[in-house]
């Protein structure tokens, strides 16, 4: 059952509300019978690129959609804006938690000040925000993976997979988070094959340039990398990791995914046979488990991190190419293994 905490809003101020929302960002909801009673759910707020970027915002949809169908509670989620500050981040969430929605999830680091604020002004909703572990409040959760374990996997799967030895890494944004990726693809192709050269490039310096956004830079930074050699190429860079995987399938050589196991996203189908794998952190996974633990009673709070030990970071095996290269297949289970036992330290940065 919902908690009885849970605030409930009149039909008149979720109208006003609602142009509330429509001013920061586009919103969709969805509602069930539950509605009658007035509770509301899970509500989440994307990063930039949106829903529909095939990784890392769709993720977090899949989340909330796993929440709805399952406590058949009214869900809402916001598109953020092009130029938004983050008084516009914080206001959305507020409009959010002042309509009743509980949790109420930031995905995406960009939301931290956002988050703080928010949550502060309701003590009683729970708040998530995806990929950053700086707020420490009693109503926040910090949801955090070690992105860089999985990435060491990615790292194995290229150093295995080469055939002209030289791979690529294009990262969206040059920040700490990106880091993390890079820092355990390097490492693991380093430690498979020190001949396998690694080439890498960051597309902005700041997300406002478009680097989790702009297909279009995505494809000509792995076309330069192509160019000088790299047959496989990992991106983890959002929305603009599509042109990664474009350029990939045009000049017939490997991509690696981000985020959601890429091979099996629609649109990204024509492309998929050039996918090798995805390196993926269950974005959606922890999204409802908080959404779980809110209609539980227990709302989470603090840090909540997932890791190879616990699932919520792996390698994807939807293409049968990868999944069934059992020499491939083997060295990347007992680099999983040493990594979980401790025998392998990922470095993060």
């Amino acid at each position: 059952m919902r908690r009885i905490s849970r605030i409930t809003v009149a039909g008149a101020a979720t109208a006003s509300l609602a142009l509330a929302l429509s001013a920061c960002g586009g919103t969709s909801t969805s509602s069930s019978s539950s509605e009658s009673k007035g509770d509301k759910g899970l509500a989440i707020a994307y990063d930039v690129g949106g829903k529909g970027d095939q990784s890392f915002n769709d993720a977090a949809y899949a989340g909330l959609e796993q929440a709805k169908k399952e406590f058949g509670y009214e869900t809402a989620d916001v598109e953020p804006t092009d130029g938004e500050t983050d008084a516009d981040k914080e206001q959305r969430l507020v409009s959010l938690a002042k309509q009743g929605y509980n949790p109420v999830v930031g995905v995406g680091y960009a939301y931290a000040a956002a988050v703080k604020g928010a949550a502060e002004k309701y003590p009683d909703t729970t708040f998530g925000i995806v990929d950053d572990a700086t707020i420490e409040a009693k109503n926040v959760a910090d949801l955090v993976f070690s992105e860089e374990q999985a990435s060491y996997l990615a790292g194995v799967a290229a150093a295995e997979s080469t055939e002209t030895n030289v791979v690529g890494f294009v990262g969206g944004v040059d920040i700490p988070l990106i880091h993390k990726f890079r820092a355990g693809f390097e490492q693991g192709v380093k430690d498979t094959d020190p001949k396998v050269k690694v080439i890498s490039q960051f597309l902005t310096q700041t997300a406002e340039e478009g680097g989790f956004s702009s297909p279009d830079k995505g494809k000509t930074a792995a076309e330069g990398q192509i160019e000088k050699k790299a047959d496989v190429v990992y991106a983890a860079a959002g929305l603009s990791g599509q042109g990664v995987i474009e350029a990939a399938a045009a000049n017939k050589v490997w991509a690696i995914g981000v985020d959601s196991d890429q091979y099996q996203q629609e649109a990204l189908a024509k492309y998929k046979d050039s996918i090798l794998t995805s390196a993926m952190k269950d974005v959606a996974k922890a999204v409802y488990n908080l959404a779980k633990s809110v209609e539980g009673g227990t709302p989470a709070t603090g840090i909540v991190k997932g890791d190879l030990k616990t699932g919520e970071v792996s390698l994807s095996n939807s293409n049968p190419k990868f999944a069934d290269d059992a020499e491939l297949q083997k060295a990347i289970e007992t680099a999983k293994e040493k990594i979980i036992s401790g025998e392998i330290k990922v470095k993060s940065s």
